[in-house]
């Protein structure tokens, strides 16, 4: 599993950095397709939803701190586009959604947009 301390990702180069993001987006990735094939219920999505939201609060502080280097525009649009992904994992979780696919697609398009 990618346990990386965020901290950690930051002292490295950002290339580095990227293609530890990569990874994170990567096991999300993996996860999702696991919970989408076993279902909203199963053990696969519990774990699918508490990485990806783990991986997204991380995200989201650093992106909401002024000491963050990238344009704020851009970072407000990462923002708005992590909130979007933690409302849909909050309504798998609570059974007002049971698609995955969406999370899917908004996963790899950012996983491949870090190559």
């Amino acid at each position: 599993m990618y346990q990386i301390p965020y901290a950690d990702v930051l002292e490295n180069s950002p290339k580095l950095a990227r293609e530890r993001e990569r990874q994170l987006f990567e096991r999300c990735l993996e996860l999702f397709k696991a919970a989408d094939e076993k279902g909203p219920n199963s053990r696969e999505a519990i774990e699918a939803l508490a990485y990806c939201r783990r991986i997204w609060a991380t995200f989201l502080e650093d992106l909401a701190s002024p000491e963050n280097a990238l344009p704020k525009e851009l970072r407000a649009e990462i923002i708005s586009i992590g909130l979007w992904v933690i409302r849909e994992t909050e309504n798998i979780r609570l059974g007002k959604s049971t698609d995955f696919k969406p999370l899917i697609e908004v996963t790899t398009a950012l996983h491949d947009g870090l190559k």
